[in-house]
């Protein structure tokens, strides 16, 4: 059942809206991966110490699910496409200072710069598909969004490895960061005249003190999560997890009784909302952790390069988009039977690539079963998505959009974190990746309950309407 009706616009009109807001969305993860193949590049130029490209590879990361909340909010309060705008806008002038960084301490700044302005661009495009679409329309919509998702973390390490290999213009990793300023601009100048107007809530405030306890729980949480492994999991790593418990305990109670909450808890009141919720992020953290070692163990045991190993996963990107743009066009019933199969089929497609390339790779083998994971991937995130967000009303459009910015990242930092320790702690790359997809399926397992779960509820209260 449709909760509200947007207002009317074309299709030509929505398509170029969506372009826009997908190109956004594009830079903003490619940047989250493409650091990562130009690593050592930049160490080696920049004489970079450990703990500084440390910072250059994760701060983006700490920063976006730090701060995705807040911005959400912003949204509401300046309207969605003057945050979009001016998110975008903060997100390239920090690119560009990326790339002209003449040190490492600059590039860390710069880093956290681009962090600052992809958590302000990217909920809203969450929260502007809420609001502009509808029905068929809106489920082609995050299709289409989720495949952009896959896409640029993926296309992030392909476009890191051809660019550093190129060496554009004696470069060396400078365009890494330098190709998001030609794209911003267009964007911003696009972006006016195809933008819906921001719409804001003469109600909605920003919550100061939310702000202070949600900033201060959410770096608590992730520091410790993406540098707690690479030091052995020192005490104030755990002092740290435990101090940040408690604050989100703490904002959670506060969010119920705030006036302008930051976060409004009746976005979780639904029916299906809170286990679909769950089986998404379970989802997408695995798709982080099994990116992670994999890549790791293409590179340093089977001798792959950068760019090998990022052309590696197309196949995986091809499954994934293509069932994203599907979906939509299949039977009713069979669509809500995806988010049950979805988790099933990601963890059969890992687990049977890992018996059969982890010791040597096959080309051959391993194209059909990265299609099965990255299809099931998706099946296991994009109608069930769809199915959630259609359940929540207009005014909770920033609520639920920071819930699909958060969770992700929050579920991909706390997988990294432990079975990336698991990974770490195997005698060998093979046992290592064999140990990780016999969790993942595990953990996809509990997916799997979570989405029967939502699927149901859905389901019961479509059938009581």
């Amino acid at each position: 059942m449709t909760l509200f009706a947007p207002p009317a616009t074309t299709a030509a009109r929505r398509g170029r809206m969506l372009a826009v807001l997908l190109a956004g969305e594009v830079m903003a993860s490619m940047d989250s991966s493409i650091v990562s193949v130009a690593a050592q590049t930049i160490r080696d130029d920049l004489r970079a110490g450990g703990a500084a490209i440390q910072l250059i590879v994760s701060g983006y990361l700490l920063t976006t699910g730090v701060l995705f909340v807040t911005c959400a909010r912003i949204g509401d309060v300046i309207g969605q496409r003057r945050a979009f705008l001016l998110g975008l806008g903060w997100f390239t002038g920090a690119s560009l200072l990326c790339g002209l960084a003449p040190d490492a301490a600059t590039l860390v700044l710069a880093r956290v710069g681009q962090g600052v302005g992809a958590a302000l661009l990217t909920p809203q495009i969450f929260a502007i598909i809420q609001l502009h679409w509808d029905g068929a329309a809106r489920r082609r919509a995050i299709g289409v969004y989720s495949m952009v998702l896959a896409l640029g973390v993926a296309l992030g390490q392909v476009v890191g490895g051809l660019v550093v290999s190129a060496d554009l213009f004696g470069l060396s990793w400078r365009p890494v960061f330098l190709l998001n300023v030609p794209i911003g601009v267009v964007l911003l100048m696009l972006g006016p005249r195809l933008l819906p107007a921001s719409r804001t809530d003469g109600q909605a405030r920003l919550d100061p003190g939310g702000v202070a306890v949600l900033t201060v729980a959410m770096a608590a949480v992730t520091v410790p999560l993406i540098f707690g492994p690479d030091h052995g999991w020192p005490a104030w790593a755990w002092g740290s997890l435990a101090c940040g418990g408690l604050l989100l305990a703490g904002f959670v109670r506060q969010e119920r009784r705030a006036r302008h909450p930051l976060l409004d808890p009746a976005v979780l009141r639904p029916n299906g909302v809170k286990p679909g919720m769950a089986a998404c992020w379970i989802t997408m953290g695995c798709y982080a952790v099994f990116v992670l070692t994999l890549t790791l163990h293409l590179q340093t045991t089977l001798g792959f390069s950068p760019l090998q190993a990022g052309m590696a996963f197309v196949p995986y990107t091809l499954g994934f988009g293509a069932l994203s743009l599907t979906w939509n066009r299949y039977p009713p019933r069979l669509v809500r039977a995806l988010p049950i199969a979805g988790p099933i089929a990601f963890a059969a497609g890992a687990t049977l690539l890992v018996l059969l390339c982890g010791a040597r790779w096959h080309a051959v083998g391993s194209i059909p079963l990265l299609m099965l994971a990255g299809a099931g991937h998706a099946a296991g995130y994009s109608p069930l998505i769809a199915s959630i967000t259609a359940r929540v009303e207009p005014r909770l459009a920033s609520a639920v959009s920071a819930l699909n910015a958060t969770g992700p990242v929050l579920a991909g930092v706390i997988a990294v974190a432990g079975l990336g320790s698991v990974y770490f702690a195997a005698p060998s790359s093979a046992d290592g990746l064999l140990r990780v997809v016999v969790a993942l399926a595990v953990l996809l397992g509990v997916g799997t309950v979570c989405a029967v779960r939502a699927t149901l509820a859905i389901r019961a209260v479509a059938l009581a309407g």
